[in-house]
């Protein structure tokens, strides 16, 4: 990976109040780590570490940092993590880790795949994505943005691990070789779809008919009425049968 200039400034703004003052005039909080100084905080060009991103297939960026007063000229280093605005996406915070050239670093790597499965478009396949990052070990000037996997032959049941992927020369993929990192899947059948769908909805429609028995036991419960409600009616009912059986009962005695 080649490097890539960026200014940046000593930083003495440290409370949220200030940090946020500091984000309305365009720069950007950022601290810088590493074995060879101890932590320092610095500030940088909000539009410029956003064009970085964007002229860049992934995050992982190699930068010659220049500090402004520094005793260094340059200081290379990785980004090594970036905080966005949930919302609109903007550059919150940024952290650096400083690396030396002719040393070692281990690295996250974004993995894309290229290319249409041939389990995909001939059988109708599903394409399963299992990792989507690789962690890699090597020396910063050797480190890829991204790491391609061709998927073009994978066929149904098929798997590309990671003892199967090629790298650059100088990069180590560390982690188990037989961990799958792409696969195709055979697609689900329709009679199998079909019965887990009405089983579905006849859970529903009994749901929503144990949710209004319920409803309903509620209400009374809530008023207190409805057992008395149900007492009244049937003393009623009776009181209605005896009232028309006595006018029978005096006729027969005037017979």
């Amino acid at each position: 990976m080649k490097s890539v200039p960026l200014k940046a400034f000593p930083r003495t703004q440290k409370r949220r109040g200030q940090v946020k003052q500091l984000r309305s005039t365009g720069r950007v909080p950022a601290t810088i780590y590493g074995r060879q100084a101890a932590p320092q905080n610095l500030e940088i060009n909000a539009r410029e570490i956003s064009d970085l991103i964007h002229e860049h297939v992934s995050e992982n960026l190699l930068v010659d940092l220049s500090v402004e007063n520094d005793a260094r000229a340059k200081r290379l280093a990785l980004v090594q993590e970036i905080q966005h605005h949930p919302i609109d996406g903007k550059v919150l915070h940024v952290d650096f880790h400083e690396v030396a050239e002719n040393e070692k670093v281990t690295v996250h790597v974004p993995v894309e795949t290229v290319g249409e499965a041939a389990g995909v478009k001939n059988s109708g396949g599903v394409l399963e994505h299992v990792l989507y990052k690789l962690k890699v070990r090597c020396l910063p000037k050797d480190l890829p943005e991204q790491i391609v996997v061709d998927v073009t032959a994978l066929e149904i049941g098929k798997t590309i691990h990671i003892g199967e992927i090629t790298v650059p020369a100088g990069v180590e993929i560390l982690g188990d070789k037989k961990i799958p990192v792409v696969s195709v899947a055979a697609p689900r059948a329709e009679e199998e779809v079909a019965p887990t769908a009405e089983a579905k909805a006849a859970g529903d429609v009994e749901m929503t008919k144990e949710k209004k028995e319920e409803g309903e036991e509620g209400e009374a419960k809530a008023g207190e009425k409805a057992p008395a409600a149900k007492g009244e009616a049937k003393a009623e009912k009776g009181a209605e049968k005896k009232a028309e059986a006595k006018p029978e009962a005096k006729a027969e005695k005037k017979k």
